[in-house]
């Protein structure tokens, strides 16, 4: 039996991106419901530091900048919606290397589950992953010298993953999230 669930807001709310990283299918409904997490913003504020992105632009250049994706702030007054599912410790583990960059922070207590509310968890412990200060440094940098971008893949994903979810949901992952200060680019992901 489980005793963790994780929320996940951005790429986890796939569930082929999250079943990858698992090791096993993740099927809606089964161990996997939408949620809302209280007192959390999301932000375009996590810059990778384990891959990097190469991009041409339109007069040939070739430039290399610093991937940015989705990240959260503690914003008493905000809420993100996204997905829990059910994790044993070893998928724990994976999702740890994941986002080896992000903390992860327990907001049990935060997480409302969609149509049942927290106690369709039966009270276990529920994690999320906030960007380390390295990461969000990384990106700041990144930004203000002008090389860094979103991934269009990536933007890609998380939208048709919130479009799975349906048309209100994707509206809300739209109003409760920063407009990103970084361009989207079909930026072509390298490792360090």
């Amino acid at each position: 039996m489980a005793t963790t669930w994780a929320f996940g807001y951005g790429s986890l709310v796939s569930p082929a991106s999250l079943g990858a990283t698992l090791g096993r299918p993740v099927v809606p409904g089964e161990g996997w419901a939408e949620a809302v997490l209280h007192g959390y913003g999301r932000r375009w504020n996590y810059g990778i530091g384990h891959h990097r992105g190469r991009w041409t632009d339109a007069d040939g250049t070739e430039r290399t900048v610093t991937i940015v994706a989705l990240g959260l702030v503690a914003a008493e007054r905000e809420s993100a919606n996204g997905v829990v599912v059910a994790v044993d410790d070893a998928e724990l583990a994976r999702l740890d290397h994941r986002e080896r960059h992000y903390d992860r922070v327990d907001v049990t207590g935060l997480v409302d589950v969609v149509g049942a509310g927290p106690s369709s968890t039966h009270g276990e412990r529920i994690v999320t992953y906030v960007p380390r200060r390295s990461a969000i440094e990384r990106y700041e940098s990144a930004r203000d010298a002008g090389a860094a971008a979103i991934e269009q893949r990536y933007w890609d994903l998380v939208e048709g993953a919130f479009v799975a979810l349906g048309p209100d949901r994707l509206k809300r992952y739209r109003r409760t999230t920063s407009p990103p200060d970084v361009p989207v680019l079909p930026v072509v992901r390298e490792p360090r």
